[in-house]
């Protein structure tokens, strides 16, 4: 009987070539490692418990999305031709990462004398135009009127404020 080779066995009858190593460590024996050895399935650098993953998002599943944020300028307004009302333009932008569903625009239009007095502010409320998606931009226009008996001969309105309530 042939003594046993490093890096290969010979058996009867065979040919005296060296079968292939299956590992450079003298000993190993890939059907029974010994001791320290690397379990099956592990990687090359000896670990049996696969490597961390990386930080961020994970195959398969999104980020959660950021609330919607929504931001808007000051009003730009144009008369209509009766000093009652006026066309009143705000911008809208949602810089958040899900869309506005619904809410509310109020506006407060002063009351404005002859002698650029304020006599006084009516608010009106407006749905807000939606849905907002995440990214958009807006300028919707509306009319917005106060009780004509409001606003004598000589006085007008103006439409400074616009606070917004939104989800």
């Amino acid at each position: 009987m042939s003594s046993p080779r490093p890096g290969g066995s010979r058996a009867p009858g065979h040919s005296g070539a060296q079968e292939p190593s299956t590992q450079d460590t003298p000993g190993h024996n890939a059907e029974h490692p010994g001791p320290g050895a690397p379990e099956p399935g592990g990687g090359q650098d000896g670990r049996t418990t696969p490597p961390p993953t990386p930080p961020g998002p994970t195959p398969g599943r999104t980020a959660p999305a950021t609330p919607a944020a929504l931001s808007w300028g000051a009003p730009a307004t144009e008369g209509t031709g009766q000093r009652w009302c006026q066309q009143v333009t705000v911008g809208f932008h949602n810089s958040g990462g899900t869309a506005v569903r619904s809410g509310e625009v109020t506006f407060g239009t002063h009351i404005i004398g002859s002698l650029g007095i304020d006599w006084g502010t009516v608010e009106s409320t407006v749905e807000l135009p939606v849905p907002l998606a995440p990214g958009a931009r807006r300028s919707p226009a509306w009319t917005v009127c106060v009780d004509a008996w409001r606003v004598p001969l000589g006085m007008h309105i103006e439409t400074r404020d616009v606070s917004v309530e939104w989800d």
